[in-house]
C-alpha cells in the first residue's frame, strides 16, 4: 500500500502501573505486523527509548504535553496532534484534548476517579477537578468515534453516565504475563504464613477494612498472620502505616517498591491474595495472582466477579466481618484453597494480550472505514 493510514497512539502514560495497558497494546500490535498501517507512538520523552525497543517499527516521538492541563494538554498537544495529519488517534485514557476534531477512539478504563476522592491530594482544588472531569467524560464519550472498555461493567456503567449507545463501546479484556524475573524473598516475611494485597492504598481500594479484616483473624485462628501490603510508599501508604503503627498492629508490613522477583516470590508464597476494592474497572493484580498460583479472595464489587468469575471466593467490602469469615475459610480449608488455585490457573488463561490488540485493530479497521 502506497498510502497506509496513519494510526497515532497516545502512550503518555507509559510506564505508569495505569500506563501497563497501553504499554501491551503497543507491543502486541507491532506483534502483530499490521503493514496496511503506519503507526505513530506519543509518549513522554523518558519512555521514547523503552517503547521504540519494542516496537522498533513504530515512529516513537516525545510528546511531554501534562495530562489534565489547559495549556498544555488542552491547547499545545492539540495543536502538536494536528500537525501529525494523523487519520485516526487512539488516547490510551480519557483524558484529551476537547477541541481535537479527528477522528478518534478512546478507551476508557473506569469512572472510579468521578467518584472517590484522594486524600494526599488539596480537597477543594482535587473536587473542583472531579467536577471537570465528570463533564470530560460525558464530552468524551460523544465525541469519541468508538470507545474501548476493559469489561462489560465498565461498558454499562458508561452507557448509565453519558447515554451514548451500546454499538459505540467494545470490551477488550485485559491480561497477566508470568513474571519471568527469579522469584526473590522479601525480608521479613514468613513463606506461607501471609495474605497479601499490591497496588495503591486510595480510598477505592479499601485497605482500611482490609486491615480490620485483618485484626479479626489476628484475634482468632491466626494470631502469626501477616499481611503484606506491597507497593511504593507515597503519602497515603505513609499515613496507613503511621495509623496502623499507632494503634499497635502487629504483622503488617509496608514492602514500599518491590522489583518483579520479589512480587512472583510474594504470589507464589502468600496463603492468599486478597482483592478489597470498592471499585475497579478491570483487576489486573487478580488475574496475576491467579497466574502464579496464588488462591483469590476478592470484593464483589464492580467488576470483579466478572473478572474472576468462578476463581475466587467473595465477600462483601463494606463488611468486615464478612471479609474476614471469608478469607477465614480458604486460609482454613485446604480443599478450598487447591480449588481456587486450580481455578485460577484456569482462568487466567480465558485472557490474553494478543486477543486484546485483534480486537483493538478491528476497531480501528472499522472506525477507518467510517470515519
Amino acid at each position: 500500500m502506497n498510502n497506509p493510514p496513519h494510526i497515532l497512539i497516545d502512550a503518555r502514560e507509559s510506564g505508569t502501573s495505569t500506563g501497563r495497558y497501553i504499554d501491551k497494546l503497543i507491543e502486541h500490535i507491532h506483534a502483530a505486523a499490521p503493514d496496511d498501517y503506519r503507526f505513530t507512538v506519543a509518549t513522554k520523552s523518558h519512555r521514547v527509548a523503552a517503547l521504540a525497543k519494542i516496537a522498533p517499527n513504530f515512529d516513537v516521538q516525545a510528546a511531554d504535553f501534562k495530562e489534565f492541563t489547559f495549556m498544555q494538554e488542552q491547547v499545545k498537544f492539540n495543536n502538536w496532534l494536528k500537525r501529525q495529519n494523523a487519520d485516526l488517534v487512539h488516547f490510551g485514557k480519557d483524558h484529551q484534548p476537547l477541541l481535537y476534531t479527528g477522528a478518534h477512539v478512546t478507551t476508557m478504563h473506569d469512572l472510579t476517579t468521578m467518584r472517590f476522592t484522594n486524600p494526599d491530594k488539596p480537597f477543594i482544588s482535587y473536587k473542583a477537578k472531579q467536577m471537570v472531569y465528570k463533564q470530560l467524560v460525558k464530552r468524551v464519550a460523544q465525541t469519541s468515534n468508538h470507545i474501548i472498555t476493559p469489561t462489560q461493567f465498565v461498558k454499562d456503567d458508561i452507557i448509565t453516565y453519558t447515554g451514548v449507545p451500546e454499538h459505540k463501546i467494545t470490551v477488550t479484556h485485559e491480561a497477566a504475563d508470568a513474571i519471568t524475573e527469579k522469584p526473590k524473598p522479601v525480608p521479613g516475611v514468613r513463606q506461607g504464613q501471609f495474605i497479601m494485597y499490591v497496588g495503591r492504598p486510595t480510598p477505592h481500594k479499601n485497605l482500611p477494612r482490609l486491615i480490620e479484616a485483618f485484626k479479626n483473624l489476628q484475634q482468632g485462628a491466626f494470631p502469626d498472620l501477616q499481611l503484606v501490603l506491597a507497593g511504593k510508599l507515597d503519602n497515603n501508604y505513609k499515613a496507613l502505616r503511621q495509623k496502623t503503627e499507632n494503634e499497635q498492629i502487629a504483622n503488617i508490613i509496608y514492602t514500599d517498591f518491590i522489583t518483579d522477583g520479589q512480587l512472583r516470590w510474594l504470589y507464589e508464597q502468600c496463603a492468599a491474595y486478597i482483592f478489597p476494592s470498592l471499585s475497579e474497572g478491570f483487576g489486573l493484580p487478580a488475574v496475576e495472582a491467579m497466574k502464579h498460583g496464588a488462591p483469590v479472595v476478592s470484593s464483589n464489587a464492580t467488576c470483579l466477579p466478572e473478572v474472576c468469575a468462578d476463581a475466587a471466593e467473595y465477600f462483601d467490602p463494606l463488611n468486615i466481618d464478612d471479609m474476614a469469615e471469608t478469607i477465614n475459610k480458604v486460609l482454613s480449608d485446604s480443599q478450598t484453597r487447591q480449588d481456587l488455585i486450580a481455578a485460577g490457573y484456569k482462568r487466567a488463561r480465558d485472557f490474553s494480550w494478543q486477543t486484546m490488540a485483534q480486537q483493538t485493530l478491528d476497531i480501528y479497521r472499522e472506525t477507518l472505514a467510517k470515519a
